[in-house]
């Protein structure tokens, strides 16, 4: 049930919110901006584009400190919007520099499932593995992700480097299962996860945003099990990096939504498996308006401080409206 205008909900909205009105915003102290040849477009010259808040200290922070702090973590999550290629590029910068503190970590993705993981294994022992290679034995280009272009600098990064690397979502026919039928499809330890309470609030929030993601096409009586299906996507990808940290650290990739601290990933994980270390990384896209400090990206995810360890500005990817020709049958 993954669709790009979910993924793209939290990000898409803000932006067309935004409007085309452009907001003059100062250049605030702190950390240097980090370099990149930016290949989005989209407010390229905002003063936060290139910057790095340590959302706990509440201060800009320097490359190198991002680095430290992801290589350091048993647990890496760094979060994307996923037609976004700097995300991308961003991402693999960070792996690759977990990579060379010589920890090895596996490399886990929101957009393979677990059914994919004999594909990946087989591909990843083929003589002249590649990263075109492994995109091609998972069929990638039929997986209705955005192209395996915009991934391949993280794949070439985990090839390269000899990397595990961990199908970790939920099969889609298996969310479509959860969705129709309920968590008692689920195995035994998910269907627990999901079941476990979670705070009415965050709850609502949920169902907020997946009615929104789907420009309110979405039929009421499918909210709350499209919210499921969610939560036990959540579940199975903490599940899966859980697993892979029984082997050393992981750095998952994932979508924004997935890494967020108050209800995302960490949520499932057990507190002894948080207490190993765990760092959360969102790249954001700036806004044209009303997103001049970090602080003012808080709302945009209903949070009263941004839900993550640090965050990443970039410039916005080009996109239509998500909600044109959006079309959602009725139950």
């Amino acid at each position: 049930m993954k669709t790009l205008a979910y993924s793209l909900a939290v990000p898409a909205l803000a932006w067309l919110a935004a409007g085309c009105a452009t907001q003059r915003c100062k250049p605030l102290p702190g950390g240097p901006a980090l370099t990149l040849d930016w290949q989005s477009q989209r407010h390229r010259e905002h003063p936060l584009v290139g910057r790095i808040w340590d959302v706990k200290q509440a201060r800009f922070v320097d490359q190198a400190a991002l680095e430290a702090a992801v290589a350091g973590a048993t647990f890496a999550l760094l979060g994307e919007t996923h037609d976004n290629p700097d995300h991308h590029r961003l991402q693999a910068r960070l792996l690759r520099a977990a990579a060379a503190s010589g920890r090895r970590p596996a490399v886990a993705f929101e957009m393979l499932d677990t059914g994919k993981q004999p594909a990946v294994d087989e591909a990843l022992r083929a003589p002249g593995a590649s990263a075109d290679s492994v995109g091609a034995a998972v069929k990638w280009d039929k997986s209705g992700w955005p192209p395996f272009s915009t991934y391949r600098p993280i794949f070439e990064v985990a090839v390269e480097d000899h990397l595990p690397i961990v199908a970790a979502n939920l099969q889609r026919k298996e969310v479509q299962e959860v969705v129709s039928k309920g968590p008692a499809v689920l195995p035994p330890p998910l269907r627990r996860a999901v079941e476990e309470p979670m705070s009415r609030a965050a709850l609502d929030d949920m169902r907020h945003e997946m009615a929104d993601s789907h420009c309110g096409k979405l039929p009421e009586p499918l909210v709350e099990p499209m919210v499921l299906g969610q939560r036990a996507r959540d579940a199975q990808l903490a599940e899966s990096i859980q697993s892979a940290a029984a082997s050393g650290p992981v750095v998952l990739i994932a979508g924004t939504g997935h890494v967020r601290t108050d209800r995302g990933v960490p949520w499932y994980l057990p507190p002894e498996a948080r207490a190993r270390g765990l760092v959360s990384v969102a790249m954001v896209e700036v806004l044209s308006e009303g997103g001049c400090a970090p602080e003012d990206y808080a709302k945009d995810y209903t949070a009263k401080a941004l839900p993550f360890d640090y965050v990443v500005f970039t410039p916005g990817a080009e996109r239509e409206d998500p909600c044109k020709g959006m079309k959602v049958r009725p139950r």
